[in-house]
């Protein structure tokens, strides 16, 4: 899939086909965090691949906006050493394995809402270490497709030269 059409058709995906994610995928996941590009090439992630169902059930008990890891086939924590940037750094990461998924016909999802010390320890992460998120991923059903996409008009959102002079 080319990268635009990936950015223009990838939604959130927060229900998963119970079928594991193959490891090729995710190995291709992975990499794709590891090819993102940081602040003065630190590569501060740190990525604990998740499978256990168990494991994935108590993560998804402590995550308030993200029970649905429970149901996922696959779970990856991003942990960060604690640098300047982390968070920019984190995220650069995160969106090359969401697109990259994609590509391969697999969702997710962001999560925010999580019990990040309860999920630290849970993982055996170093408590000077930043849990940013657990991703989960899974092949979505039809339901978790079916919504699409919808964004605001781009007349909306750009403008040209100052803030509030139309782009188009």
């Amino acid at each position: 899939m080319e990268v635009y059409e990936a950015i223009r058709r990838r939604v959130a995906v927060r229900e998963f086909k119970p079928e594991p994610v193959p490891e090729p995928i995710v190995r291709k996941i992975l990499l794709a965090a590891r090819w993102a590009p940081s602040q003065r090439n630190r590569q501060p992630w740190r990525l604990v691949v998740v499978q256990d169902k168990d494991t994935l059930a108590k993560i998804g008990a402590l995550a308030s906006t993200g029970g649905f890891i429970a149901q996922a086939p696959l779970a990856i924590a991003v942990v960060m050493d604690t640098t300047r940037m982390v968070q920019f750094d984190a995220a650069r990461a995160i969106e090359n394995m969401i697109l990259t998924a994609w590509a391969e016909g697999v969702g997710t999802c962001y999560v925010g809402g999580i019990d990040r010390d309860a999920v630290k320890e849970l993982l055996g992460v170093p408590e000077e270490m930043e849990l940013i998120t657990v991703m989960p991923f899974g092949f979505p059903t039809d339901d978790a497709l079916a919504g699409g996409k919808r964004r605001k008009p781009l007349e909306e959102i750009a403008f040209r030269e100052r803030f509030g002079q139309p782009y188009v």
